[in-house]
């Protein structure tokens, strides 16, 4: 579960930018002497698994180096509400002034962890694994998909060079999946895993005819997924299956019990509802 922390100081930096702006918190620095001090908690206003403290760190230290940030709990940890999860001690300018920005990220990242372990208890006990996709917020990708870890699930390519998926679009303008498979299969890395993107059992018969990694079985309805499943694997064993779209809490189960290996949800990442989070002085 290892955190981006070659990105933290930009990110931290173009969030605080964005707040601050040219003449800093103009409130708080009306009100509070610049030597106060003041001590915080972070608390968690509803159950769920924490991700994203060390944004929160960093973003209290760059308005105030020598704060004080203790945590309570692990990432990757379920708590109850109300419980405490950080002590801060510190500038009170920097606990006011980078509380907002401090708390976007723990509540975003959180929210994300939070629906990821979701899926994963969802899916507990079936050999499907919860990967999140490309469906993120720009600039915090690679943050939010260390939520996605943090909750339990795993990651799919972070973005168009690690990876080759042959979608649907792809397969058009290729003039048909055969072509498009050709293509990569001359230009790609022999490292470079190739996935090529489904719709109908037809289209997988003529990907299975290929050399292809692994097959991502679009929009399929259960009986369909479980016969494209079952003929992948016999033509091919070892090739991964990844099922994808419409995939949603509800259905998640099912879907795993069709032996797929990989479930992809964008919706543990574009439509997640932050959690619940404060800082209380």
């Amino acid at each position: 579960m290892a955190f981006p922390y070659h990105l933290l100081d930009k990110t931290i930096r173009a969030a605080l930018d964005e707040d601050l702006g040219l003449a800093g918190d103009i409130t708080t620095n009306a009100i509070i002497a610049i030597d106060a001090k003041s001590e915080a908690n972070i608390v968690v206003r509803e159950n769920g698994c924490l991700a994203g403290l060390p944004l929160a760190l960093s973003t209290f230290r760059a308005l105030d180096p020598e704060l004080s940030f203790i945590p309570i709990f692990d990432e990757g940890t379920e708590v109850e509400a109300g419980a405490i999860i950080v002590h801060i001690t510190g500038r009170t300018r920097a606990l006011l002034s980078g509380e907002r920005v401090a708390l976007n990220f723990i509540q975003r990242m959180s929210g994300i962890a939070t629906m990821t372990r979701r899926f994963v208890s969802a899916v507990k006990g079936t050999n499907a694994q919860i990967v999140c996709t490309r469906k993120t917020t720009p600039g915090l990708r690679a943050f939010e998909k260390y939520a996605v870890r943090a909750g339990g699930g795993s990651n799919h390519r972070y973005g168009l060079f690690d990876a080759v998926l042959i979608k649907d679009n792809h397969i058009a303008a290729a003039g048909g999946i055969a072509a498009a498979i050709g293509s990569v299969r001359r230009s790609a890395g022999h490292l470079v895993k190739i996935e090529v993107e489904v719709d109908t059992i037809e289209q997988l018969d003529e990907a299975l005819t290929q050399s292809v990694d692994a097959v991502l079985l679009d929009n399929m309805a259960i009986p369909e997924l479980t016969a494209a499943v079952a003929r992948a694997k016999a033509a091919k064993p070892g090739i991964l299956c990844e099922a994808s779209g419409g995939v949603r809490l509800e259905t998640v189960r099912a879907i795993a019990e069709t032996g797929v290996d990989l479930i992809s949800a964008g919706g543990l990442t574009h439509s997640v509802s932050s959690l619940d989070i404060g800082l209380d002085f």
